[in-house]
């Protein structure tokens, strides 16, 4: 349906440039290429974040300050982007279309479709369920919604209503969307990161986990899969025949440890997979060899604190070997190299 007010507040405030500064002397771990640059978009953290397919902007649910989105090029931040007028939001989920038009939003209960081109909310809706994970298409018509009753859904963002249902024997805590919108991925915590043909609805492959499925990528063309596990590992894998690829590496201790990886994306032309973790790492792989090309240390926020930041939205920049990465102690990370 249609917003029933403007959810959005366009912002003229320019980054202060203290924060657009190399962080790179906060560095506190040699055993990886520190950023280019970074750029500050929430004071307090951030608990949901997006990176648009070009790299251009960052959708951000601030833990403070409600969502909000970001031009990278020159760190200013566009628009606030609140699901009430005068209430700050808690985004818990966001994605950007893969043709640059239009961005989502999502609360627990609601879902807000803007626009790109002006940041105008065009449409507003109530979830059928509590949300855990969102995907949208590539042309903005439908979002795939990882639901806490045990199913994923493919809601007509555009229109209303759900034109397919996935059920799970468990929550669903990550949704994946190839971009012809043919085929869904879905992780789950019965274990399994299950690819489905949206068509008919039917499971095409599954691919089973020794824990909770809690992350899942999929290539733009849907030929690869991406599936990571609490305490367990992750696997690439070809969906055509459910084979999987091989393991991307984990130390073993590290998974003991609760280190997983938290994002990914794929190259546009499946070649290259960039994973997020959260003991602040960044990683570019070799789809082919999962050979690792390049590894960047985020910075902390304040490099005397034990405490880090997760990697929340990993993307490639328009240009080529360059990267960006958002943490959740509130920052946007712009990378270059592999």
């Amino acid at each position: 349906m249609n917003p029933p007010f403007s959810f959005s507040l366009r912002r003229s405030l320019s980054l202060p440039a203290a924060a657009a500064v190399l962080l790179g002397w906060l560095l506190g771990c040699s055993s990886g290429q520190p950023p280019s640059s970074s750029i500050e978009v929430a004071v307090k953290g951030a608990q949901a974040a997006a990176v648009s397919a070009d790299g251009e902007y960052a959708s951000i649910g601030s833990i403070h300050h409600g969502g909000s989105l970001w031009r990278l090029r020159d760190g200013e931040r566009l628009y606030d982007w609140n699901h009430k007028a005068g209430e700050q939001t808690t985004i818990i989920a966001s994605d950007f279309s893969a043709d640059g038009r239009w961005a989502l939003t999502a609360d627990v209960y609601t879902m807000v479709l803007w626009s790109l081109q002006d940041g105008q909310a065009t449409r507003y809706w109530n979830a059928p369920g509590e949300i855990l994970s969102v995907a949208l298409s590539a042309n903005g018509e439908f979002a795939l919604l990882g639901l806490a009753d045990h199913t994923a859904v493919l809601f007509d963002i555009q229109r209303g209503g759900i034109k397919r249902t996935f059920h799970l024997k468990n929550r669903v805590r990550s949704v994946a969307l190839s971009d012809n919108s043919r085929l869904a991925l879905t992780g789950s915590e019965d274990y399994s990161a299950t690819l489905w043909d949206v068509a008919s609805g039917n499971p095409l492959q599954q691919i089973m986990h020794d824990d909770d499925v809690q992350m899942v990528a999929l290539s733009g063309d849907g030929e690869l899969a991406l599936s990571a596990a609490k305490y367990d590992k992750a696997l690439l894998w070809h969906t055509r025949s459910g084979k999987v690829i091989g393991e991307v590496p984990l130390a073993a201790e590290k998974l003991n440890r609760g280190i997983r990886f938290t994002a990914a994306s794929f190259s546009q032309d499946g070649k290259l997979l960039l994973t997020g973790r959260p003991d602040q790492t960044v990683q570019l792989w070799d789809t082919r060899s999962l050979k690792q090309l390049q590894r960047w240390q985020l910075p902390k926020r304040d490099a005397w604190k034990p405490t880090g930041a997760a990697v929340l939205a990993v993307g490639f920049g328009k240009n080529a070997n360059q990267y960006i990465a958002v943490a959740s102690d509130g920052f946007v990370h712009r990378l270059t190299g592999g």
